[in-house]
């Protein structure tokens, strides 16, 4: 009989709706070592957060996490708040000995989030953090031809993040436009899964990133205020209009510890008709690689191995049974969502629990991205070309 693990989610909202399908989808579709059962939803608005508790199917919900986090009858915190409290409940929840899931990015601040790793590692409990693009399987199926050199030594890593929900100078006010409750803009927000793709897909062959120089922009400086917001579309507005203190745009430009690879990287909420376009491109001597969130179930593969009447970009549909987690869920070319990734996470994090083994990515993944995103904001304010950790 599988292990259970008694969770408590913070947070009921976007994130809070993906994290709750992912546990109750888990042990359906995968069976993972361990069993997650959805014990307490945590929020602010008691009234809001008791309707979302019956219909997530959490048994119990509750108003304070300082009460949940040192609950006996929990084992697992999950936060899936903004990042301005991200740090204050992963370090009590770590020296109250819970294992902890909590969404990117780390933390508001590099000094907040080595506090919130050292915490971990010194409770000795089990951290994730929530880079839920490592589970697609077109990414794990591109570094699995990245690791068999099918794309030969790495020149380019071309990555893009392009949104357009903001684009309307009335869209009001929300905690993502806020600095002291989000860290930054789109920077942090997307930027922060680019710079975890890169990690993750050529961190092996090309190093950490080394060195950064960036740009952003805030081009709409002053919105209407808001009363309710799920953080990304469903807002109600409020009189007057407030200060929005986060970028609305970012660039930048890197190197790397290893090789001479040259890395590009765009995260914008202003890109008309991109509604999710997290696109990387790795271009190598002997092929390229291009991978489109709003496609994600394919990956485009070229190889110049191929004879010259037949080279071009051919697209794998990655539904066979031998692409990483696809055999979970349908038979071949039923495609799978968006949604699926967070389940691939419960299910890992599941079986990390139970088998005493770390989880992945984890804080220390989290840390290096902090890490290179106040790098980033470094070089702005200086106006130059900054190296990571300097």
């Amino acid at each position: 009989m599988a292990k259970k693990v008694n969770v408590a989610l913070i947070g009921y909202k976007f994130m809070g709706k993906a994290h709750s399908r992912a546990y109750r989808d888990a042990d359906m579709f995968f069976s993972p070592d361990a069993q997650p059962v959805l014990k307490v939803l945590c929020g602010r608005n008691q009234t809001d957060v008791k309707a979302a508790a019956a219909k997530f199917g959490w048994q119990e919900y509750e108003t304070s996490w300082e009460k949940v986090v040192v609950r006996e009858d929990i084992d697992l915190i999950d936060i899936s708040t903004p990042p301005g409290m991200h740090a204050p409940i992963a370090i009590a929840a770590a020296k109250a000995g819970k294992h902890i899931f909590c969404e990117k990015p780390l933390a508001l601040t590099l000094i907040d989030g080595k506090a919130m790793l050292d915490a971990a590692n010194k409770a000795g409990v089990k951290h994730m953090i929530g880079f839920n693009y490592r589970r697609v399987p077109a990414i794990v199926l591109a570094k699995k031809l990245l690791e068999k050199g099918k794309i030969g030594r790495i020149y380019h890593f071309r990555a893009v993040y392009l949104q357009d929900w903001i684009v309307d100078p009335d869209f009001p006010l929300n905690w993502r436009l806020e600095k002291e409750q989000a860290g930054s803009g789109a920077l942090s927000d997307l930027g922060a899964h680019l710079i975890d793709l890169c990690r993750f897909l050529i961190g092996e062959e090309v190093g950490e990133i080394e060195s950064v120089v960036g740009i952003t922009e805030t081009f709409v400086k002053e919105r209407p205020r808001s009363i309710t917001s799920d953080g990304v579309t469903s807002v109600t507005k409020a009189e007057g209009k407030g200060k929005v203190t986060v970028d609305d745009a970012a660039i930048f430009l890197a190197r790397f510890t290893k090789v001479d690879t040259l890395a590009s990287f765009e995260a914008t909420r202003f890109a008309n008709g991109h509604k999710n376009t997290n696109c990387i491109e790795i271009n190598g001597s002997e092929g390229s690689l291009i991978f489109n969130l709003e496609r994600l179930n394919e990956l485009q593969f070229f190889s110049r191995k191929d004879p010259d009447y037949a080279r071009g970009f051919k697209t794998i549909l990655v539904t066979e049974p031998n692409h990483p987690y696809i055999a979970g869920w349908w038979p071949p070319g039923h495609t799978i969502g968006w949604e699926h990734t967070f389940v691939h996470e419960v299910y890992d994090l599941m079986n990390c629990i139970a088998r005493n083994k770390p989880a992945e990515p984890n804080f220390l993944d989290g840390y290096k991205c902090q890490l290179v995103l106040d790098t980033v904001e470094r070089s702005i304010q200086e106006g130059k070309w900054v190296k990571v950790g300097s």
